[in-house]
């Protein structure tokens, strides 16, 4: 059975599905949803993560990827693992306006490394950028 985790368990000061990740904090990231082997995050449009164009910067994109990517690595007990990337590739393929939303599923998740995949879509739906990544994954101190 696929637990749910509310987007935010804890307190406020833990509300990336019960961690603190001050970037993500900065960038305005927004925890949605997250079930085993599933993340999703939202990015409200804003001035302070867009390039000299006007699009969202190609770093932010990575870093709230990287960040979605593991936390479906993490999914199936986000308060006893954390993770640790250990590769990520990253394909832009439309410029990234507006608000964005942030899928991301388990590909393979094995004792000690988990693959994932995920995309970044736009309010059309279109898909602007997509990642694969792995990740190490690390018992927290206190985890079950």
């Amino acid at each position: 059975m696929n637990e749910i985790i509310p987007a935010a368990p804890g307190t406020p000061d833990k509300p990336y599905f019960g961690i603190e990740i001050p970037l993500m904090r900065l960038l305005g990231l927004q925890p949605v949803h997250m079930e085993e082997g599933l993340c999703r995050t939202r990015l409200p449009a804003s001035p302070n993560v867009v390039n000299s164009r006007g699009d969202v910067h190609g770093g932010t994109l990575m870093a709230v990827l990287d960040f979605t990517l593991s936390g479906a690595a993490r999914s199936h007990a986000p308060l006893d693992v954390g993770v640790i990337t250990i590769d990520m590739s990253t394909h832009f393929l439309a410029a990234a306006r507006g608000e964005l939303t942030f899928e991301a599923r388990i590909l393979r998740r094995g004792a000690k490394i988990a693959f994932c995949e995920g995309e970044a879509r736009d309010a059309s739906g279109t898909v602007c950028c997509v990642a694969r990544a792995s990740f190490k994954l690390v018992q927290l101190a206190g985890g079950n």
